[in-house]
């Protein structure tokens, strides 16, 4: 059986999800389509809106064969990081094809730009330290870095979202030499950062804007999400009491770094070149999450890298417990949050060619990776009251989802 790979964090799922997963199908000729799924917080270091159990049934609902967890070690990380975990878990769980939504559309300037990137290696290592060394932040000295070996925007725009995680998508298959064929499909409508509704495929920043804004699924943004989405968000805020959002996690994070010494916090995945003393300053001073970020915040440092230090502090995962887990060139393992029948039909076929562990259940197996990824479903419960934490943390020990 056929089986095409997608990397997503549908937070929460919506139309344009949809027709990319329909596109994905289609242009795969695939059976099965199975998707790899960010956890508790996401990859631009935020907590998802509801939890990964509620947008795996959305999901399952919605047409999707199988949903994987991507690891906490590769969620919450840069798209280097990102794309390697979510592209090797899918290359193990036995996909032919990978199919992601770029502003690009076409797969072949994807490949061209990875030929020149690798043909001119050396001098885009030299020239990403210069603009590193200038204090540009990650993704603005790579992207001059890569105009200095000839990759400019003719070619394609990695100052784009959605492009430069396709690009990590394909160097990831291209240099590792997996066996899978790289496809995309174009972004629909609205782009990856828009914040407000215009018509029924909205981005999730502007829908997750409207949802914290008006607290309920009003006309606006119904027509943009399917329904089993809308009813998988009305059920985990009947249940959670909320809608989860950074500022939320705001007196817990303060109490962290309050009570953290530097050396502690400077142990922290992220936090480098002295920043724990800019982390404790701006503490003193912050009124709330976003004017913390908002102090923080400098040319080098980009909003998204702050907010991922963050969940880091809140987790209290360290450089070396990262190191450890992505150093490894395999990953630790596949963990299966839910299927439906065609999925259950793929699963007992490849599982006996699959060569790490494939976890059904959380509690019966040990590795650092699953205690980090424990540790980040409990800080994502935190801020419910008791009694809802205790009923939503014992998903974790359910079998996977049926659908």
């Amino acid at each position: 059986m056929k089986a095409c790979g997608i990397i997503v964090e549908y937070n929460p799922f919506h139309n344009g999800h949809l027709h990319h997963a329909k596109e994905a199908r289609k242009i795969s000729q695939a059976k099965c389509l199975i998707a790899v799924m960010s956890g508790s917080f996401l990859q631009r270091g935020e907590p998802a809106i509801i939890d990964k159990f509620h947008r795996t049934k959305a999901a399952l609902n919605a047409g999707i064969d199988i949903v994987i967890e991507l690891p906490y070690p590769y969620a919450v990380q840069s798209s280097t990081l990102f794309a390697k975990g979510s592209v090797k878990t899918l290359y193990n769980i036995g996909v032919s094809n990978i199919c992601f939504g770029s502003e690009q559309g076409n797969i072949n300037p994807f490949i061209q730009s990875f030929n020149l990137y690798k043909k001119h290696f050396k001098t885009y290592q030299t020239e990403l330290k210069h603009f590193l060394a200038q204090g540009y932040a990650y993704p603005a000295a790579s992207k001059y870095a890569y105009e200095k070996i000839g990759l400019t925007t003719k070619e394609i725009d990695l100052s784009q979202p959605n492009n430069i995680l396709g690009f990590s998508y394909v160097k990831t298959i291209l240099e590792n030499r997996l066996p899978i064929e790289p496809l995309t499909i174009r972004r629909a409508n609205s782009h990856y950062h828009d914040r407000t509704v215009k018509d029924d495929i909205a981005s999730a920043t502007s829908i997750r804007q409207k949802l914290f804004e008006q607290q309920s699924i009003t006309t606006d943004i119904a027509c943009t999400i399917p329904d089993v989405t809308k009813q998988q968000l009305i059920r985990y805020k009947n249940e959670a009491t909320l809608w989860h959002m950074w500022e939320y996690y705001y007196p817990l994070l303060h109490y962290r770094v309050m009570t953290m010494t530097p050396k502690e916090l400077s142990l922290i995945h992220g936090v480098d070149e002295g920043l724990e003393y800019r982390i404790k300053h701006t503490a003193k001073k912050a009124t709330s999450f976003t004017d913390w970020i908002s102090r923080l915040k400098t040319k080098r440092y980009t909003w998204t890298r702050l907010q991922r230090i963050c969940v880091h502090i809140l987790t209290n995962t360290t450089k070396e417990q990262i190191k450890s887990i992505t150093e490894n060139n395999t990953i630790p393992y596949i963990r299966i949050l839910g299927f439906t029948k065609t999925g259950r039909v793929y699963l007992n076929h490849i599982k006996k060619h699959i060569n790490i562990p494939l976890i059904t259940q959380f509690g019966r197996h040990q590795h650092l990776a699953l205690m980090l990824e424990e540790r980040a479903s409990n800080t994502f419960y935190s801020v419910l009251p008791s009694k809802q934490q205790r009923k939503l943390r014992k998903q974790e020990l359910h079998p996977p989802i049926f659908v």
